[in-house]
């Protein structure tokens, strides 16, 4: 391989001629494969994490909305990355930040390393998706650009589908911490290709400045808002801890806001919002990702806890509906040309709804083929929201805020589903201690259901040889595990029942959404 220093896309397309359009697209896809396939790989790795670190829902989050919200943040300075260091350079520091990050969450002794891995992984994942949607741009004229980046989609959509498999079959086979290892193969196969196939910088003028002042408010702003959300239930909703994170977020949202609408480069078009429709599809963008996320986080939650799967079978379990989220896409695509986003985005919402109305019935009997089905159905809801609501999104804006807009609907996507990990797992934490305490209070001598189970037990202790007093200790300890599996599946099936409520609420804003194609 030869490098040299003064590449760019025109040198490389005369050295590799036209088919250097795949190579590119081989390159950035390995790198977007690689961070995206972590957003669920490790998922599946979050029961026996638990376990191992003696920690509960509400801290459990952490590894799955940190990753979100860092993502979240990174994306808007993609641009400023590309500018000022070039797209070689910023490819391979981001896979080295993720390889070091998949590394030290491997060998993380304490939760706090663990999720500060995950933060720093969300991060690097995050600059991948805006780079991808710069790099087609650059190597597809306009007319190839739709079609060039719905195969990209359709291979990054199937990197998250297939996370939970692989990453459940490392964790069966050896340990949750190999789930943290599984994309670093592919990191040095893209940092390779990187080398060979993306250009340097290609401006010569001095670097800009990044707005770190906004970039920090931005920052603190998120993860204090996530801060106080998920130590709302042990410090107090109103606590005085509790207060003061609300107070900081607010002064950091306000802080940022004004540093947007002053900057002559804003890392968040503020404006875009003043444009019709825009609104409404950022809140359907961000209850969409939302949607998206939390049930990538609940499900693996729910069939290994409650159905007592292995993370592997897990992870087959939603193998199908990501496969069928990937096919519905360029369905999708094709018919938001032709008719109207609002028709599609309503019947995707409609599906994923169903979804969750029917996952509200779900328990430990639920057979593995009909929660599969359930699973998929939601997925292809899924897969009729995400190209109309992009065409619903961009139709008022002008071309010259085309860019902003796609940045802010990324955003707000990703930030929605950190929000939306973040209180599913609050609301899942707090439903289980309702029920929890309302099956205690239902556990006495006149309980005949209970007698009745402890009577069933006892005898095949005494088979065992075990004395009297520790029949007792051990028919209570299992009656304990039992009364925890009641209270987490009905958790489990109110948060369900939750999602299929408010994904039908919101039909209100898709009223509002563009009713044609661009």
């Amino acid at each position: 391989m030869t490098n040299n220093s003064s590449q760019s896309f025109e040198s490389l397309f005369s050295q590799f001629g036209e088919n250097y359009r795949w190579f590119a697209v081989l390159t950035i896809g390995i790198g977007a494969i690689t961070t995206a396939m972590s957003s669920t790989s490790v998922n599946v790795a979050i029961p026996p994490i638990m376990g191992a670190f003696g920690i509960t829902q509400s801290t459990a989050q952490w590894i799955s909305s940190g990753y979100l919200a860092a993502s979240t943040i990174t994306m808007l300075i993609t641009a400023w990355l590309i500018e000022s260091w070039g797209i070689r350079r910023t490819v391979l520091g981001a896979l080295a930040l993720f390889s070091a990050s998949s590394i030290l969450g491997a060998m993380s002794s304490n939760i706090e390393l663990l999720i500060t891995s995950r933060i720093i992984q969300g991060a690097a994942s995050g600059i991948f998706m805006p780079l991808a949607t710069y790099v087609m741009s650059r190597v597809f004229p306009p007319e190839k650009q739709g079609t060039a980046m719905g195969l990209f989609g359709i291979i990054v959509v199937m990197a998250p589908a297939l996370g939970p498999y692989l990453g459940g079959l490392l964790v069966d086979a050896f340990n949750w911490r190999m789930a943290f290892l599984l994309p670093l193969p592919m990191a040095i196969v893209g940092a390779l290709l990187t080398l060979q196939f993306m250009p340097e910088r290609e401006q010569s003028g001095p670097r800009a400045r990044l707005d770190l002042f906004a970039l920090s408010t931005l920052s603190a702003g998120i993860f204090i808002l996530l801060l106080a959300l998920s130590k709302g239930q042990s410090k107090g909703w109103t606590s005085d801890y509790s207060l003061i994170c609300y107070t900081l977020f607010v002064l950091c949202s306000v802080a940022f806001i004004r540093r947007q609408k002053q900057a002559s480069k804003p890392l968040l078009d503020l404006s875009l919002f003043s444009h019709k429709g825009f609104i409404p599809a950022a809140i359907v963008a961000a209850v969409f990702g939302a949607g998206l996320y939390s049930s990538f986080y609940l499900a693996p939650l729910f069939l290994q806890n409650i159905q007592g799967l292995s993370a592997t079978d897990a992870g087959l379990v939603l193998l199908p509906g990501g496969i069928m989220l990937g096919i519905s896409l360029p369905i999708a695509g094709r018919l938001a040309d032709k008719i109207s986003p609002r028709f599609l985005i309503a019947a995707g919402i409609f599906l994923f709804a169903y979804s969750c109305w029917l996952t509200a019935a779900a328990d430990f009997r639920t057979p593995f083929i009909i929660f599969t089905w359930w699973v998929i159905i939601g997925r292809i809801g899924m897969g009729f929201i995400m190209p109309p609501l992009t065409v619903a999104s961009f139709k008022h804006l002008p071309m010259e805020k085309l860019s902003q807009g796609s940045g802010a609907s990324n955003f707000i996507r990703q930030f929605g589903g950190a929000l939306g990990v973040n209180l599913c797992a609050i609301y899942l934490e707090r439903r289980s201690s309702f029920h929890m305490a309302h099956i205690l209070s239902e556990q006495n001598e006149g309980n005949q259901q209970s007698v009745f189970a402890v009577q069933q037990i006892m005898p095949y202790l005494q088979q065992l040889g075990i004395d009297y007093l520790q029949q007792i200790e051990l028919a209570s300890g299992i009656m304990g595990k039992e009364f925890y599996r009641q209270a987490a599946t009905l958790a489990f099936q109110d948060t369900f029942a939750l999602s299929a409520l408010l994904f039908t609420l919101l039909i209100v804003p898709v009223f509002f959404l563009a009713q044609k194609p661009r």
